[in-house]
């Protein structure tokens, strides 16, 4: 029963709890560290509270903190942003401290967490702490669970880490626009046991997506499935940097979506556990193996493996438009179609046309054609033995022997022992053996000489 001693108890606790987050929102706000190179900067380690093995963000950073009376304190600004996406694009987006994602947040289970959100856009923002379990006022939902941050103020989320993981922070204010321009970030609580889940490497990224015509620099806002650029960080091959991994090492991953689709992430040359999601570490005894794994929309995997096989390995979406840079969707197929008579013509009349497609597409990626400026090819980077021919989300996970404990330096390409790269045959051409019609197969001679037509049905333009 409520009396009025009670109530004046539990209004007095909310009148202390509010005037705490005043005085911390009008002392002394911490720094605001930026970062404006696009590279995977050095993991930083633990510079005060419990310690733990950072993690390395790929082409990102970890944000610093301060320690004030046991609170870890950190500073976002939530601004206009420029990111290289990769080199000869950058692209003019919406993110935190200089980048987007934003920098990556560390702390521990238990940590208790002051972040002051400063709002420099020209909008009112808010950020949500996507897959932390908090107090519901400190939930981030605009217009629900708090007022909007003003442009120009700021705003500060306390609460206590409760639960180890990855987890992400975006805004819940004008969501569409603001995600769409690239603001978000990762948040990564380490357990309070430093020994549990404990690896030797642990990186971290967020796949993310955007509608940049060529030529542009602004993401198309109002985009809902058709993205032409889809990154990793922000970044698209060949501007993703390789995952420096040294043989012998047990390697995580931790992968976040926010894009409008599923991703099915692949692994070459391994097979992998999953060991976590959004909602927490996978036990053992439900693990199964993977060189696969589907991240759905809104979603976190961790997946692990011990790297035993050197070698460059190959990692990347298996959607095939998702290893492309900005392409248009409404191209024909000219594969069997030999034109060369017709581009003869053309060429008389302009002498810069080319022949594309009539032999698939491969061509794109040795030819340097010309580009508005500010635009990628949608099929580039070159490796040891020629054009990679991919773009968008690809890297490498690159294995080797005798790495330094935190070297994670390019070690450059893998030098293959003898024998063990797939070569030419230099011998006769094998002949291609047809089998003939079976006299005694009545199906078989029913249709031998015959001249079979096919109709194609119609109305599904977009299949």
């Amino acid at each position: 029963m409520t009396t009025r001693r009670n109530f004046l108890r539990a209004a007095g606790g909310a009148l202390l709890a509010t005037a705490a987050v005043s005085k911390a929102s009008q002392g002394a706000v911490p720094e605001a560290p930026t970062q404006g190179k696009p590279d995977t900067q050095p993991p930083l380690s633990s510079q005060s509270g419990r310690l733990y093995q950072p993690v390395v963000t790929l082409n990102g950073w970890t944000l610093p903190w301060r320690m004030n009376n046991g609170w870890k304190e950190f500073h976002l600004v939530a601004e206009p942003v420029r990111r290289q996406m990769a080199p000869g694009m950058t692209a003019h987006l919406w993110g935190y401290n200089g980048q987007s994602p934003g920098p990556t947040i560390e702390c521990v289970e238990g940590d208790k967490v002051r972040i002051f959100v400063t709002n420099k856009l020209p909008e009112h923002t808010t950020i949500h702490w996507h897959g932390i379990l908090l107090p519901n006022g400190m939930d981030g939902v605009g217009g629900l669970t708090q007022p909007q941050i003003r442009v120009g103020k700021t705003f500060v989320y306390e609460f206590e880490m409760k639960k180890s993981g990855t987890f992400m922070y975006h805004p819940h204010a004008d969501e569409m626009v603001q995600m769409a321009m690239g603001m978000m970030g990762l948040i990564v609580v380490h357990p309070r046991d430093a020994a549990f889940m404990r690896v030797d490497r642990d990186f971290v990224f967020l796949i993310n997506a955007y509608d940049i015509e060529p030529g542009a620099y602004t993401p198309k806002t109002a985009t809902m499935t058709e993205f032409n650029l889809w990154s990793w960080n922000s970044r698209v091959f060949p501007g993703i940097a390789p995952l420096v991994v040294r043989r012998g090492d047990r390697v995580r991953i931790r992968i976040g979506n926010l894009t409008m689709t599923n991703h099915p992430m692949h692994l070459h040359g391994y097979d992998f556990e999953v060991t976590g999601t959004d909602g927490g570490w996978v036990p053992k005894s439900a693990r199964w193996p993977e060189v696969t794994t589907d991240v759905a929309v809104g979603q976190m995997r961790a997946i692990e493996f011990t790297a035993s096989e050197p070698g460059d390995w190959a990692f990347h979406c298996h959607k095939s438009h998702h290893t492309m840079n900005a392409m248009g969707h409404n191209v024909p197929t000219m594969i069997g179609v030999d034109h060369r008579g017709i581009a003869q013509k053309i060429i008389n009349l302009v002498p810069d046309y080319m022949v594309m497609g009539e032999r698939g597409m491969a061509d794109m990626g040795e030819m340097e054609m010309p580009l508005p400026d500010n635009t990628l090819p949608m099929m580039t980077g070159a490796g040891p033995f020629g054009p990679l021919e991919m773009g968008g989300m690809f890297t490498v996970v690159k294995v080797r022997e005798g790495l330094g404990r935190n070297d994670y330096n390019d070690p450059g390409w893998f030098k293959h022992p003898q024998g063990t790269v797939a070569y030419e045959w230099a011998g006769a051409a094998p002949l291609a053996q047809h089998a003939g019609p079976h006299t005694n197969d009545k199906t078989s001679a029913l249709t031998v000489g015959r001249e079979m037509r096919a109709r194609k049905p119609t109305g599904n333009g977009r299949h």
